[in-house]
């Protein structure tokens, strides 16, 4: 019997928005997965100049974001993990204390154009399923651009389904287009220094946390 898999949805969610809960439910629903868990980046290594939410306040506002969707949950094993927040560690970490789950790491497609720039980037797909939605708005021909030139470096293979890669163990990659929902966090924060309204960018649970943490939000944003 297949066993059930659970989608892994890495980011520095600062903050968090609908955006993420979209693609996160989509991708979901379209691979059957069992569930979804958002995981904090708590030093993410590709973003350490940008104005970052303490992890605390990102793994609440997640939290918060994912109470009412059925089968997500927030995971916080990042924690306390010292160093840099890379994807490969949390993968094999996920694999060593839950060996008799499978995976499925989430990621947008300008993601995986910059894999190759992630600590074993190209290697992610040898210890989980991926996933791959098309937030950004690039299409499939993209997708299959990028896995012909990094098949060997990936272990990927075509298959019948053009939107499926075969991976390493009976794994896969696959192509999953989404609603494209023009928000994103960075607009969010530009929106917050300008005085602007930010309702309906993210949930109505997140908004009335940051509402109370404008203290927070100062101290990081506004920078």
């Amino acid at each position: 019997m297949t066993r059930p898999v659970i989608g892994i949805f890495g980011g520095t969610f600062n903050p968090v928005h609908i955006g993420h809960l979209r693609a996160a439910i989509e991708v979901a629903e379209a691979l059957s997965l069992a569930g979804v868990e958002f995981v904090p980046a708590a030093r993410p290594p590709h973003k350490s100049g940008e104005p970052m939410l303490d992890f605390g306040l990102r793994l609440t506002l997640c939290r918060l974001a994912v109470a009412a969707v059925d089968g997500f949950r927030v995971n916080a094993m990042e924690a306390d993990r010292p160093g840099p927040s890379y994807t490969c560690d949390t993968l094999a970490e996920l694999r060593d204390v839950r060996p008799g789950e499978e995976f499925c790491f989430i990621l947008g497609m300008g993601d995986l154009l910059g894999l190759s720039t992630w600590k074993n980037g190209l290697g992610l797909g040898r210890m989980a399923s991926l996933a791959v939605h098309a937030r950004e708005g690039l299409g499939l021909e993209v997708f299959t651009v990028f896995l012909k030139g990094n098949a060997a470096a990936m272990g990927a293979e075509p298959t019948d389904d053009p939107a499926v890669w075969a991976l390493p163990e009976d794994r896969h990659i696959s192509f999953v287009p989404v609603a494209r929902l023009d928000v994103s966090a960075s607009d969010i924060r530009e929106r917050w220094r300008q005085k602007k309204r930010i309702d309906g960018l993210v949930s109505e649970a997140v908004l009335r946390e940051l509402k109370q943490r404008e203290d927070a939000l100062e101290a990081a944003w506004a920078r």
